[in-house]
């Protein structure tokens, strides 16, 4: 692998639903170590995107790379393996279970209780508050907790890669800024990031770089503030 190979990269993929197309040609990349924000409207295909690096969803055509390696069209359970984690929108969490459960769930691909042990501890430092709700059910938590959560749950594989969608959703203001903290600081410790969010100033205020996507396809991509003082997104995004 190069020095200069991304991370992640994505080229010319397309894909969708029942025959109907969501992506068209969708080409972008994150570096290593970079946090890179994907952003757009409902239906703009962000979370498509996603999922079709994680596997969940099968693209038509175009290729998807991970430190230079190919990883579509490998089922969802090998591309944890390799080294990308997908937290989706809206969570998804076993709420009958505890956060500990939901936790050590995450830590499947993990070989040996010495690793998990080391992941529970580096994401109950990250979210204290998963330590003091450990036997809590998850579906009893509030809404930023349970965000919280399944962050910590992604984390517990030990990715390269870690893919959000949406994470502010539905989140009280205060526990976004603290999410945001965490995100930033997991991205200070070497974890390259994929963030997909409607939030649009907290994503580019967090990312270094930006994709805008619309009607499944990339109208612009630059440093994200110049993104954020461009016309298209404080005309579309901002309501400037």
């Amino acid at each position: 692998m190069a020095p200069d190979t991304p991370a992640l990269r994505v080229q010319d993929l397309t894909a969708g639903y029942g025959g109907l197309p969501a992506l068209h040609g969708v080409s972008l990349e994150v570096n290593r170590g970079e946090i890179v924000a994907l952003v757009g409207a409902n239906g703009a295909g962000k979370s498509t995107l996603l999922r079709s690096i994680a596997g969940l969803l099968q693209p038509g055509s175009g290729r998807i790379d991970l430190d230079g390696r190919r990883i579509d069209g490998r089922p969802a359970h090998e591309i944890v393996r390799s080294g990308i984690a997908y937290v989706p929108e809206g969570r998804h969490l076993f709420g009958r279970l505890t956060v500990l459960d939901n936790l050590l769930l995450g830590a499947y691909t993990q070989p040996d209780e010495r690793s998990r042990a080391q992941g529970l501890d580096e994401v109950t430092n990250l979210f204290p508050v998963l330590n003091d709700r450990a036997r809590q059910l998850a579906g009893t938590l509030s809404g930023g907790e349970q965000q919280m959560l399944a962050i910590a749950r992604g984390l517990m594989s030990r990715p390269r890669v870690l893919l959000l969608d949406e994470p502010s959703l539905g989140i009280a203001p205060k526990l976004v800024a603290r999410i945001y903290e965490a995100l930033s600081a997991i991205n200070r410790a070497g974890l390259t990031l994929l963030l997909v969010e409607q939030n649009v100033r907290a994503a580019l205020a967090c990312a270094s770089r930006a994709y805008v996507l619309q009607t499944g396809r990339i109208v612009r991509a630059g440093a994200s503030a110049d993104l954020l003082g461009s016309d298209l997104v404080r005309k579309a995004f901002l309501g400037l």
